[in-house]
């Protein structure tokens, strides 16, 4: 591929997440560019196409990628749709940038993970963009110095204003907490080898039906114990804490403390209120790292492996929600590709 003409990206899904990755590689992200748009809506296809020069329009995720001036794949079309295209893309050798989930259950992800082990080499990056948070980076930096020393407990909150209306009591789980698998696993260098989850007193601010808040307990395969608060309605704002526990001392991140007022008697400072206010550096730099990988030649951060493990750990814990026990995880043995 010639560096003198940008990474040509193909878009599929331009829903909220679709629609901002179409605007961050046209204005945002150096070194590409939006050569095409895929959704089931044509409309809304268009619409996120209008004003870039020489973007295609298309409602087939097969043909978009069969253009002669995409390069590489961005998915963020809903996880059923995702087995789908990443096959097509992998019949096409091209690199990939795949939203969570990989797909959305551990079957699927396998068979995706199996696909991409007969090419011989990877071609899929997992968009667990907290990998690429400037305060998630530094702990996990941290961590690696052993100057804590080794890590026994992780405590994490996932706070939302609101749950959307199609909002089931497991995708807590599985869209939820799916971010705190993937760190847990990432922060600690540890699989997840059992999951309970535990329900306190419905919120009355929860829909009808929905179990919200929930409180999820893993448990890793050295030795440590990572919970998880999981609370989508708690109307005041979106908040992502983490605190890890350690033999020698403890770090935390996600105080969101960067300005602090002091006004009329009272201190304090703003609360983000949904993902693309607090993550927005992340997922710019999570895009960038991508392309610039791929203009290597390289395919770097979370893998397909990780987002298997992730869709295995989360049917666990909606077992577990279901149940009300405790559900260990059955990964398959990790492939070669992925060590």
């Amino acid at each position: 591929m010639s560096r003198r003409e940008p990474l040509g990206v193909a878009v599929i899904g331009t829903g909220r997440m679709g629609a901002d990755h179409v605007r961050r590689i046209d204005r945002v992200v150096s070194g590409a560019r939006v050569t095409a748009v895929v959704d089931l809506d044509a409309r809304r296809a268009e619409a996120a196409a209008a004003g870039i020069d020489g973007c295609g329009v298309y409602t087939d995720p097969a043909a978009a990628m069969a253009a002669a001036d995409v390069d590489a794949v961005l998915i963020a079309s809903s996880g059923p749709a995702h087995e789908a295209a990443l096959l097509s893309a992998f019949e096409r050798d091209l690199p990939v940038l795949c939203e969570k989930p990989l797909t959305p259950d551990a079957a699927s992800a396998l068979r995706v993970m199996d696909a991409e082990a007969a090419l011989g080499h990877r071609r899929v990056q997992v968009g667990f963009m907290r990998r690429y948070d400037a305060e998630y980076v530094r702990l996990k930096a941290l961590l690696e110095t052993g100057e804590l020393g080794r890590p026994l407990m992780l405590h994490n909150r996932h706070r939302n204003v609101a749950s959307a209306p199609f909002f089931t009591s497991g995708m807590l789980i599985t869209d939820s907490v799916a971010h705190e698998v993937d760190a847990t696993r990432w922060l600690l260098g540890h699989e997840i080898a059992a999951v309970t989850v535990l329900r306190p007193t419905r919120s009355a601010g929860a829909p009808d039906g929905l179990l919200d808040p929930q409180f999820v307990v893993l448990e890793t395969d050295g030795g440590a114990l990572s919970d998880v608060e999981i609370f989508v309605n708690c109307g005041f704002g979106y908040q992502v804490q983490a605190e890890v526990v350690c033999e020698r001392g403890t770090a935390r991140i996600g105080d969101g403390h960067a300005l602090v007022t002091n006004l009329g008697g009272r201190w304090g400072g703003a609360i983000a209120q949904d993902w693309t206010e607090r993550f927005a550096q992340a997922y710019d730099d999570e895009v960038q790292a991508w392309v610039d990988a791929t203009w290597r030649g390289e395919v770097t951060g979370p893998s397909t492996w990780d987002g298997y493990a992730a869709a295995a750990v989360c049917e666990a814990g909606v077992r577990a929600l279901d149940t009300g026990g405790r559900v260990e995880v059955d990964l398959v043995e990790r492939p070669e590709l992925y060590e």
